[in-house]
């Protein structure tokens, strides 16, 4: 398991520095040390939920693997989570005790009590009137999904399932030993898992800095220039990136900024990724490569790497799992979640209906087409995936969103928002045209208007991860869409 793999490490490398955040650095053996005192003290709250809300940090990561050591359930909360969201996902699985900063948000949602300092700037406060929830058995970490709605699904994963998420990761991988810089939260099951999991397994360093020292202040708003001037700084091996967060590094690098030549893998996902956006990348020396994930399989699936590397394709599955395609659906097996909280008929599942369209290839590579749900019908029978559409409207950067619909139509429509509020018409209608040329017929976008606000999260219209919540957008805009084809 991940903790033995760190006494290990601690026992021959005591001085090598595991984690280094703003204020404070731990060695290998400092981590040792720190996440016992931890454990002893969380032990009260075993075979419990604790819930964690904070920024990255050191001492995030040390809680976590605490809660580890202890027995206890671990909810990652995300800062991203609307009050609403926050508090449902508390009472939801059953929270008994949080840990948070002094003064939080959190501190206005939930009645907190018998507060004690845990460790650093971090409290501990036990909860109150809050009844247990059903859990399985062995459930060690509860990640709720994407928060496109006010009652995201808890997804209950154990300790084991993580490990093995985190080695697989780790052979496929094979990096060498340095820095990771975590630009995602924590709160992130990939960045969680794939990020700092498998930085520890390597023997190397977690850069585990809060948003603001990587560009990032609020939900959307970015400054490309802190994180790049973060990364310059702290030289680091790897990165997990969402596509949005790589098209700005592009765009940096086409300007004349130059990536640190300690990069070796730049991981990009979460969302859909243009095919045309990884290959500008990989033109100008980025090491990017595409993986595909979900909660429910404790986040990683499949991956590319520098060994095993297909354009277009999200790599080859990790070998602890089996992916199978039924009925065009990606279907996994090995390794699945232990259920969702509260829900007992969905506990002990042997395999994963992943809810995707997609591929395996002659060599064993995936490939995704978009979600089953999604799939639209045109009003001449063809089924078009809308995230295919999207992609092919986006490669070129010009857009900021773009969602397509169409079902039961003669034709495709899209709704988008600029990267430039004063593009001229003319260039989005030539981007729009060369997009078309490379789509069939049936699939072209015949009509599109630009939105007068961006897509956001806020606003129910986006996922945390940049999904576009198409029955939120297809109500709030079905006056333009009727337009549209009123037209």
């Amino acid at each position: 398991m991940l903790w033995n793999e760190i006494k290990e490490l601690a026992k021959q490398r005591p001085s090598d520095i595991a984690i280094v955040g703003e204020k404070k650095a731990y060695t290998y053996k400092e981590l040792l040390n720190g996440v016992n005192v931890i454990s002893r003290f969380l032990v009260r709250y075993q075979h419990k939920v604790l819930a964690l809300f904070c920024d990255n940090s050191p001492e995030w990561l040390l809680v976590d693997l605490a809660a580890n050591v202890s027995g206890v359930a671990l909810l990652p909360l995300p800062a991203f989570f609307s009050q609403q969201q926050l508090a449902f996902a508390i009472e939801k699985s059953g929270t008994c005790a949080l840990v948070h900063k002094r003064n939080d948000s959190l501190s206005n949602v939930m009645e907190l009590l018998n507060t004690e300092v845990l460790i650093g700037d971090l409290l501990c406060s036990d909860l109150q009137n809050i009844a247990d929830s059903e859990l399985p058995v062995s459930t060690a970490k509860i990640t709720f999904t994407s928060g496109s709605t006010g009652e995201p699904k808890g997804v209950c994963l154990s300790n084991k399932q993580q490990f093995a998420v985190a080695k697989a990761t780790h052979d496929s991988l094979q990096l060498p030993v340095g820095k990771h810089l975590s630009v995602l939260p924590f709160s992130t099951l990939l960045e969680n898992t794939a990020g700092s999991y498998v930085t520890l397994l390597n023997g190397g360093t977690i850069i585990a800095l809060p948003s603001n020292q990587l560009g990032f202040n609020g939900s959307s708003d970015f400054k490309l220039s802190t994180l790049l001037e973060t990364i310059e700084k702290y030289q680091p091996v790897s990165l997990i990136l969402l596509p949005e967060i790589l098209l700005a590094i592009v765009g940096a690098v086409k300007k004349g900024w130059t990536l640190p030549s300690s990069i070796a893998f730049m991981a990009v996902g979460g969302s859909k990724v243009s095919q045309q956006l990884i290959q500008q990348a990989q033109s100008y020396g980025l090491p990017v490569y595409e993986g595909y994930g979900l909660s429910e399989c404790a986040s990683v699936v499949s991956l590319n790497s520098a060994k095993n590397n297909k354009a277009g394709s999200v790599g080859k599955p990790l070998p602890h799992l089996e992916v199978r395609i039924v009925d065009d659906e990606i279907i996994v097996y090995g390794n699945p979640f232990l259920g969702y909280v509260g829900e007992p008929a969905s506990w002990g599942k042997a395999e994963i209906g992943t809810g995707d369209l997609g591929f395996l290839d002659e060599q064993g590579y995936l490939y995704v087409n978009g979600r089953k749900k999604n799939l639209l019908i045109s009003s001449y029978g063809r089924n078009i995936s809308p995230e295919w559409v999207e992609g092919v409207l986006l490669s070129d950067g010009l857009l900021k969103q773009c969602v397509v619909f169409g079902d039961q139509r003669p034709h495709c429509i899209a709704l988008i928002s600029l990267r430039d509020e004063a593009m001229p018409e003319e260039i989005i209608k030539d981007s729009i045209i060369k997009a078309n040329r490379s789509l069939p017929n049936y699939a072209r976008v015949k009509k599109w208007t630009v939105l007068p606000q961006p897509m956001s999260f806020s606003a129910g219209t986006m996922t945390s991860n940049g999904r576009p919540v198409r029955e939120a957008i297809l109500r709030q805009y079905q006056s333009t869409i009727h337009q549209l084809y009123s037209e």
